[in-house]
């Protein structure tokens, strides 16, 4: 369950109304890794299987689906057993973490921990080299601009409580490959990136949407997938942008109507 009735009091045009109205429900779930406690994360209780294969993926712990050897979601307790290939590098006791770091809320997205361990993925992965070299992209603006706008239609509960974001991911020709919804930004990126792993669609030729304020956090989710293209109608925080500049991510905020701001690598859009 994740949205449900409540009684609320609604007064308009100074008439006071009683009324139900619907909300969502955050919950914690918890993911394993072989049987060990990985991370708590607080969300909505929908789409987990995209959630947990996006969250992996973004922190650099898998790089595909085969990684994962089972998966097991245990809806009533919100938990999620994770079995990796022997193949995968990977140790939880190698990560620096205690009870209150593992935990990513709504709000604040990615601890400090998890984000040295993504920086240590990406430097490894000379993920920097390759972005940049996808400089020669080009988007017209009105791709953008449709993007969004498809993104909006197809998040039914953001329309229904104003209480959650959207993610979606299209081709450089603005289909639709992959929309989701949470109640955290990053957990919605999350779960659209799980769904192109699960569909195993590649990352090549796509730009990323999102409903929330492109920060650090945000953008870090894009490297990881080496997307060149984020887009937002919502603001760009300097955290954020100072990101996508070093990496060669074109960001864009404020994508509303007919108007844009692009923070970093402009040549990408074209008009």
């Amino acid at each position: 369950m994740f949205k449900r009735k409540v009684n609320i009091t609604r007064i308009k045009k100074k008439e006071k109304e009683d009324l139900q109205d619907i909300v969502l429900i955050e919950s914690p779930v918890d993911i394993f890794i072989d049987s060990e406690p990985l991370v708590n994360i607080i969300c909505l209780p929908k789409d987990l299987k995209e959630l947990a294969f996006g969250f992996l993926f973004s922190v650099g712990i898998i790089n595909s689906v085969n990684d994962v050897k089972e998966i097991k979601i245990a809806e009533l307790e919100n938990n999620i057993f994770i079995e990796l290939q022997n193949t995968v590098d990977f140790k939880i006791e190698d990560i620096d973490m205690n009870p209150v770091s593992r935990v990513v809320d709504t709000t604040c997205g990615i601890p400090s921990p998890w984000r040295k361990v993504i920086k240590n993925s990406l430097d490894s992965a000379n993920v920097k080299e390759e972005l940049k070299s996808k400089g020669s992209i080009k988007i017209n603006s009105d791709v953008i601009f449709s993007a969004i706008k498809k993104m909006q239609l197809a998040t039914p509960l953001y329309r229904e409580t104003g209480g959650c974001h959207g993610a979606a991911i299209f081709d450089n020709e603005g289909n639709l490959l992959a929309v989701k919804e949470d109640i955290g930004r990053h957990n919605a990126i999350d779960k659209v990136i799980g769904e192109m792993l699960l569909k195993k669609h590649s990352f090549e030729n796509v730009f990323l949407t999102s409903t929330g304020r492109l920060t650090s956090d945000s953008v870090l989710k894009a490297i990881q997938a080496k997307i060149p293209i984020v887009a937002s109608f919502s603001a760009a925080i300097e955290s954020g942008i100072r990101l996508a500049f070093a990496y060669g991510i074109t960001l864009i905020g404020f994508a509303r109507g007919a108007r844009m701001n692009i923070y970093t690598h402009p040549e990408r859009i074209e008009t």
